[in-house]
């Protein structure tokens, strides 16, 4: 038994011995001067190995949407400074320096929980209501885009403006890193109801608010939407489809600025993301 007890505090003595030797050597992470780490792979930004026909990647499609529910907080801070966004975007311009941004960022979250895809047409600008439309002119060869703002930066104070890699490409400035160019908000209201009166057209113009398989669904939408606007509203069934689709409407209209006030209405009922549609008229 003695000599079973020998052996024993043999061992624990050995064992206090080698963390004690352990501990006393241990330096712990000094968190104050090293940098945090980050979440991209990369720490370099870059260009992509290969690209084809970025040149022919279409333009942003200005649309009514609503504000995202990510990155409008306001104010918010990067790196010990405060930016505070705009409560719109409207009237907008600004001529300053242009940057872009590929490979490090590719699939990684934007600020407002989208996936950045640096061959689509999107921006990141510090102050502007996400999502925001933005007509892009480089100033050196007059080319131009449209391009939808979902991300936060750039941080650099010289730049006011960070493309994607496939706008920089249809900018032609890629290969430069860095342009002088104009941006100016988009209004996706005027935008869409330009292109659906052209002159000449005798095609109406109304806001569709939803479509459903089922009239009596399509219905209880119409006698929301009618309780908020004196304009008529329809349910135009639309055969072409396989379910036919009821498609709840407003109008016809007659101006721009009757759609916007319509618009504003409907964001009241949480319908804030209808769609101009151009019918035939009647």
């Amino acid at each position: 038994m003695t000599k079973i007890r020998f052996t024993l505090k043999l061992i624990f003595g050995i064992l206090f011995s080698f963390l004690v030797v352990n501990c006393s050597t241990y330096s712990p992470r000094n968190t104050t001067t090293e940098e945090p780490p980050s979440r991209y792979h990369q720490k370099q930004d870059s260009a992509p190995f290969s690209y084809h026909d970025l040149e022919r990647v279409p333009d942003a499609t200005p649309t009514i949407e609503p504000l995202s529910r990510q990155g409008n907080k306001s104010p918010y801070e990067v790196a010990g400074k405060s930016y505070q966004v705009m409560q719109s975007s409207a009237g907008y311009q600004e001529t300053g320096t242009a940057s872009w941004y590929g490979k490090k960022f590719h699939g990684y979250l934007t600020s407002n929980g989208e996936t950045y895809n640096m061959f689509g047409m999107s921006a990141a600008h510090r102050t502007l209501p996400l999502p925001t439309y933005l007509q892009v002119t480089n100033l050196d060869n007059g080319r131009q885009v449209i391009v939808r703002v979902n991300d936060r930066g750039p941080f650099h104070s010289e730049r006011i403006i960070d493309l994607s890699y496939a706008a920089a490409i249809k900018l032609g400035f890629a290969d430069k890193g860095t342009a002088a160019i104009k941006i100016e908000a988009v209004d996706p209201v005027a935008w869409q109801w330009a292109r659906m009166k052209p002159k000449g057209s005798g095609d109406e113009v109304y806001l569709q608010v939803g479509a459903f398989s089922k009239y009596e669904t399509a219905n209880q939408l119409k006698k929301r939407v009618q309780a908020v606007t004196d304009e008529l509203v329809v349910i135009n069934l639309d055969t072409q489809r396989k379910p036919n689709l009821h498609k709840v409407q407003i109008g016809p209209l007659k101006n721009m600025a009757l759609v916007q006030q319509i618009k504003e209405k409907l964001a009241t009922l949480g319908l804030g993301n209808p769609l101009i549609v151009s019918m035939p008229r009647s």
